[in-house]
């Protein structure tokens, strides 16, 4: 991406989460990254691309962000429970710096609901991927019942992210990080020793 394109992408970026999609007009990027509409054009074709190109960047951000924080917690051990909270520590520094006004990719799915949207596969893989991360991990509290745990845990940080961007209270992140650690504690006092001792480990992959 050249130098231009760069700043185009970074000044829509900024112009999508601060005022809404819809509210952006491809004037008023141009203007803010000091580049020419056909510039942009040229690089990007449409505002409808470009926000694909903001939102598939803001997601790759975040991927590399918490993979490294569970890299982190990988190295301090196998708890399951050090491996949520990670994610709940890292959703935790994520917004406190990137999301003042709550997670970009429910606020995007706000402006973009129909499926045919190029950017909808984006806004829901993430989610399905977050959904996922939660899943595998919480087959090392309790396998039999790790979609259920995974779906609760799910609830517990998309409702946090929402909390936050609407300042309903201070650190919701935090809160829900500590429903989670008792609700994966519950989880694994109620399994039979047996199939404590038979768990296997999770890896954070995708």
């Amino acid at each position: 991406m050249t130098p231009a394109a760069r700043r185009a992408l970074e000044a829509a970026g900024k112009l999508f989460y601060e005022r809404g999609i819809h509210a952006v007009g491809v004037d008023l990027i141009a203007a803010e990254a000091g580049v020419t509409k056909k510039t942009l054009y040229d690089r990007f074709g449409s505002k409808e691309q470009l926000v694909v190109e903001y939102l598939a960047d803001r997601d790759e951000r975040w991927r590399t962000f918490l993979d490294r924080r569970l890299a982190d917690a990988d190295h301090e051990g196998t708890d399951p429970v050090a491996r949520v909270l990670a994610v709940f520590d890292a959703s935790r520094a994520w917004v406190a710096e990137h999301s003042a006004k709550g997670c970009s990719m429910v606020n995007a799915h706000a402006e973009i609901s129909e499926p045919s949207h190029p950017a909808h596969p984006i806004i829901t893989g993430q989610k399905q991927w977050m959904l996922a991360l939660f899943t595998r991990i919480a087959q090392d509290v309790d396998p039999d019942r790790a979609e259920a745990l995974g779906r609760a845990l799910m609830l517990l940080h998309e409702g946090a992210l929402v909390a936050h961007g609407l300042h309903v209270f201070d650190e919701p992140v935090t809160e829900a990080g500590e429903q989670a650690r008792v609700l994966l504690a519950a989880a694994a006092d109620s399994r039979p020793r047996e199939g404590r001792r038979r768990g296997g480990r999770a890896t954070h992959s995708a």
